[in-house]
């Protein structure tokens, strides 16, 4: 894969929301290689036998392993624990916000309805990250 592709892994059971992240991530335009998984157990294995992803998109309710589990998984491990995740859950009760945050989750976004809304939510992420870059790679503290 070149370097400009972004490699998402995608953690979510809903096939109907990562058919509705693969439009986005197309509309948006960005380079990227998305690969699904279902659960929390499949995204664990994912990460030990695959290259790291660039980014993780990480549901919380998920069967087997929920997303709060995989993200604590995440942060643990010495290979994994500096991928940006985001989490993305239909889930707007403050216990979940909080212990994502608390977990280290670089960003935690409700699932829009649409797929227009969700590709303006991408829009809005991606030009944050490229400031975030471009302050970063100015820091004189590098």
């Amino acid at each position: 894969m070149p370097k400009d592709t972004l490699a998402i892994l995608l953690i979510d059971d809903s096939s109907e929301d990562c058919f509705l992240i693969a439009q986005a991530f197309k509309e948006l335009g960005l380079p990227h290689s998305l690969n699904a998984v279902h659960d929390g157990v499949e995204a664990l294995s994912y990460l030990h036998t695959r290259p790291v992803p660039d980014l993780i998109l990480l549901d919380l309710h998920m069967p087997r392993m929920g997303g709060l589990e995989v993200l604590r998984s995440i942060r643990n491990h010495q290979d994994w624990r500096t991928i940006p995740v985001i989490v993305l859950t239909i889930s707007n009760a403050e216990h979940d916000i909080r212990e994502s945050y608390r977990r280290q989750a670089n960003a935690y976004i409700r699932k829009p309805s649409s797929p227009d809304e969700f590709v303006n939510r991408l829009r809005h992420l991606q030009a944050f990250w490229t400031v975030v870059a471009l302050v970063a790679s100015k820091s004189p503290f590098r």
